[in-house]
């Protein structure tokens, strides 16, 4: 028996020489082998040309951290966010993964810009490679588009709010803003249809037509070949040439591994955090997108009214025009970017003027009670990220968390969610109960506070309970029984519920029951402070009245809109129209949409209904309102 290691390795030599053999009949492998590794580069290999090579392995290493994410994603409203946290929380190694996916797409933008400005600096770009331009453009803004896509699949709160300001935004476009809104949204609010949309545009349709250019933009670099350092002339090289291998390989790779280091230390060292679930009820939140759309969302505030079209249509439809454009509009064969002192000035006051809006946008969120609101925020997804997973569980009735300790459709239930709404609980707590950036969730509530002790707390909330603007809730025993009854249940199929005095008082009540009510004097007190005693208001006023406190309007505005969080509003309205006001209710400006403001969804009469009551709005005492916001009674 041969034991020699020689004959040994000789053997297997022999083998994989055969199966190359064999592929390259069929293929052509080693030609095309030769043709890559063997490309000359005018001037020789350079550490500048590593970044297109970066972005591919980017790319790579994004599709298979997202195809190991898609197995356990499903792009439903009721489950993505949980299946995400599954993978946070309970999958071995799924928190690194997703962070890894997560820490890739900001890589990516970075990345890409290098690779932008390297080619524009070193005038790239010239010569016969126009479509080699115009392809990487394509490939640009198909890179934003997974972003945008991505952001939302989530589903927590700040995915949700993030992707209804860029919704929103399209849908300022003239003419087919509108429609284009609703496809993307798959109809007017966003939900499962907008998610699976997003998904899909996400897993299947950008990555497509990402690996489509790819083929073509690498196709078109070995037409036009590489166009070397500055001095080399575009069309006819002249320097001496470097095979692409070894050096430049190296210089690759090299690059390759500094960019493996980094996301595998951000991964291991800062996991990618995770947020409360989406809740569209909330009217605290205040959106913020992904750093790389800083720069837009700080230039939309300073677009209102019928310049909005301008700011947002006009200007950066003519910069991504004049970006596809770059090689016709500098079309002299000069690469020095010393020597081109238009178009170099051009770029640079973009990429200044996109770093000023994105530091700008930092620095105003660190100042007031933007600040505050936004910490908060970081706190809850913080917190939520350290919290225990919680399934999703089906049951013959809906989805269900925890156990019901209390009967579906129970009396007391219904009449503990009536209190609930009335003392506008759901302001800063949600809709559900389930917890937004301003409160945290109240499921398990009752399991972590006995009833005299969860009581308690209730009427004197502590110190922390009181920093976050919780009012004491002095409410008669049989009321707090009830609420305590609803709490109990919050989380659970339990507590879909009519409130037992639902709907609340709107233009469409009675007249009769609207006179009863302006019959009353309405006394606006804000932490024991009286604004205007014995105030009397219209008859359409009180159902304005009722709209702007079960939106929980007061949450930032005050009571009786003095002024918290959100500017005094009588001083606010004094010199605009009815139709004004009107027309920002509906469709609030970037700047209230970047403080949190919703658009009003409300009929016409309850529209008519708030305007009265919000003309008839006493102007606060100077000083006396400020920061000042409770429920109302």
């Amino acid at each position: 028996m041969d034991n020699d290691p020689g004959n040994s390795e000789a053997v297997s030599e022999g083998l994989a020489g055969h199966l190359l053999d064999w592929l390259d009949e069929r293929t052509g492998v080693k030609e095309i082998m030769h043709h890559v590794l063997h490309e000359p580069i005018p001037g020789g290999a350079r550490f500048a040309y590593v970044f297109g090579s970066g972005l591919l392995f980017i790319f790579l290493l994004q599709v298979v951290t997202g195809v190991s994410l898609a197995l356990y994603y499903t792009p439903t409203a009721e489950t993505a966010h949980t299946s995400v946290a599954y993978i946070t929380k309970q999958v071995a190694g799924g928190a690194f993964l997703r962070s890894l996916h997560s820490y890739g797409s900001s890589a990516m933008i970075i990345v890409l810009v290098l690779h932008f400005l390297q080619t524009f600096l070193y005038g790239s770009f010239k010569g016969r490679r126009e479509l080699l331009w115009l392809s990487g453009a394509v490939l640009s803004f198909l890179v934003l588009g997974m972003g945008f896509t991505g952001y939302l699949l989530p589903w927590d709160q700040k995915a949700y709010f993030a992707t209804a300001v860029g919704t929103n935004v399209v849908g300022e476009m003239p003419l087919i803003g509108n429609l284009l809104t609703r496809l993307m949204r798959g109809g007017d609010a966003i939900g499962t249809l907008t998610l699976s949309r997003f998904y899909v545009a996400h897993v299947f349709l950008i990555p497509g037509a990402i690996f489509s250019f790819i083929a073509a933009h690498i196709l078109l670099f070995r037409k036009a070949g590489p166009a070397g350092p500055v001095k080399e002339h575009p069309i006819t090289p002249k320097l001496a040439t470097e095979p692409f291998y070894p050096r430049q390989v190296l210089f690759d790779m090299a690059f390759v591994l500094l960019i493996m280091a980094a996301l595998g230390g951000l991964a291991y060292l800062h996991p990618a955090t995770l947020g409360p679930i989406a809740n569209p009820a909330d009217t605290h939140f205040l959106p913020r997108p992904e750093w790389y759309y800083l720069p837009m969302f700080e230039w939309l505030k300073f677009w209102e009214g019928p310049k909005v079209v301008l700011g947002i249509v006009v200007i950066p439809g003519l910069l991504a025009m004049a970006f596809f454009l770059m090689p016709f509009l500098d079309r002299k064969l000069e690469r020095r970017a010393w020597r081109r002192p238009i178009p170099a000035l051009a770029v640079a006051v973009v990429v200044f003027g996109m770093v000023f809006l994105g530091v700008k946008s930092q620095f105003d969120d660190r100042q007031g009670p933007i600040a505050e609101q936004l910490a908060l925020q970081a706190k809850e997804e913080k917190a939520y990220s350290a919290a225990p997973f919680q399934p999703y569980l089906e049951s013959s009735d809906g989805p269900v968390t925890v156990a019901l300790p209390i009967g579906q459709g129970s009396p007391l239930v219904a009449e503990g969610k009536s209190v609930f709404m009335k003392r506008a609980c759901f302001a800063c707590h949600g809709a559900a109960g389930m917890g937004t950036a301003a409160a945290p969730s109240l499921v398990g509530v009752t399991g972590k506070y006995g009833g005299d002790q969860l009581e308690a707390l209730l009427r004197n909330p502590n110190a922390r309970m009181t920093a976050g603007r919780m009012p004491k809730v002095d409410a008669p025993p049989k009321d707090m029984t009830a609420l305590i009854a609803f709490l109990g249940v919050i989380g659970t199929s339990a507590a879909n519920v009519v409130p037992k005095d639902d709907p609340p008082v709107t233009a469409a009540t009675t007249h009769a029951g609207l006179a009863k009510a302006s019959a009353r004097n309405v006394n606006m007190v804000t932490d024991g402070s009286r604004l205007s005693a014995n105030t009397k208001f219209p008859v359409q006023a009180v159902s304005g009245e009722q709209l702007f406190k079960t939106r929980g309007c007061f949450a930032c505005h005050g009571n009786a809109g003095a002024g918290g969080l959100a500017p005094a509003i009588a001083p606010l309205i004094a010199k605009i129209s009815n139709e004004e006001l009107t027309a920002v209710l509906q469709k609030p400006t970037a700047k209230m949409k970047a403080g949190g403001m919703p658009a009003v969804q409300a009929t016409s009469a309850e529209l008519t209904g708030l305007l009265s009551y919000l003309r008839n709005l006493p102007a606060p005492n100077s000083g006396e309102m400020a920061g000042k916001t409770v429920a109302p009674e």
